[in-house]
């Protein structure tokens, strides 16, 4: 893929787009789905530190951080809507005569948490939750910092032990470690981790509806199902029983062996098509016509 994730220009803004990490510990939950307006500036502050601890220039520049913790298919999603809403936000904010600003957003003071920042409770439960931030600033000092990033973050953005711990104390859940993250290395450790759960054949598809949307993909690689990107939308084929037989089990003729793949690949299809709904990426289900090749029904 050629688009870069890290750099956007929302406005003509060059913006370096990632997320503070938070492995949390064991099966833990987080007491808070957001911090309040104190709580927030609070690490916001703290991150705005480590930040410009770890990367040249970083403190020249705006931090806008929603403390609000997600799941990462929450971030990876086409547009990126989370941080688009953190631009959003952004450009609204008083702007400062005193330099660089450091922006929270979080619950209300009330603790209610307002929707853009309102996680998916479906997508709850997994040990990785993930915080948006931007930096925010002129072409030239943003164009460095993300260069730097890209460089060493993933190896050595491990945020500060103070820092941990008033995520820690704040959200009200132990957590393992903590680390800054671009959004392209969330997305290469998402590849890493779809590839240890067989997700592999997908990944593909999937990168193409996060970084080059008006593109085309496909899986058709038998046995999984067929697959086809195009218009913003995942169109999947259902096959017929036969159809299903002669796409991927041409030479099986135990009839047990023959009921369970079908049984399993219509398991895969629901898997395949909950991933992409957790990236919001729309499925759309093509039921084929017997005996016609599924690759040409999504053409």
């Amino acid at each position: 893929m050629t688009a870069d994730p890290d750099i956007s220009h929302h406005d003509s803004t060059p913006q370096v787009l990632g997320v503070l990490a938070l492995e949390l510990s064991g099966d833990a939950s987080p007491t808070h789905g957001a911090l309040a307006p104190q709580a927030a500036g609070e690490l916001a502050t703290r991150i705005g530190r480590d930040l410009g601890a770890l990367v040249p220039g970083a403190r020249d520049l705006d931090l806008v951080f929603a403390a609000a913790h997600f799941d990462p298919a929450e971030v990876l999603r086409p547009g990126w809507p989370l941080h688009r809403r953190l631009d959003e936000l952004r450009a609204r904010a008083p702007q400062s005569v005193d330099g660089p600003r450091v922006i929270a957003f979080g619950a209300d003071a009330r603790g209610e948490v307002p929707l853009p920042f309102r996680a998916d409770a479906q997508l709850a439960g997994g040990r990785l939750r993930v915080l948006p931030y931007l930096l925010v600033g002129a072409a030239d000092a943003t164009e460095a910092v993300a260069a730097h990033m890209e460089s060493m973050l993933l190896d050595l953005g491990m945020a500060q032990a103070e820092t941990a711990l008033l995520a820690q104390d704040a959200f009200g859940v132990r957590i393992e470690h903590a680390r800054y993250l671009t959004l392209h290395d969330l997305l290469a450790m998402t590849a890493l981790q779809y590839s240890n759960q067989g997700l592999e054949p997908l990944w593909d598809v999937l990168e193409t509806a996060l970084l080059a949307p008006s593109s085309e993909a496909w899986l058709d690689a038998p046995p999984e199902p067929v697959l086809r990107y195009v218009d913003g939308e995942v169109r999947m084929a259902l096959l017929t029983p036969d159809d299903w037989r002669a796409w991927s089990a041409a030479t099986e003729t135990d009839e047990t062996r023959l009921a369970r793949g079908l049984a399993m690949f219509e398991a895969r299809q629901q898997q395949i098509a909950a991933v992409l709904q957790a990236h919001a990426v729309p499925v759309v289900y093509v039921h084929c016509r017997p005996g016609h090749d599924p690759r040409a029904e999504l053409a």
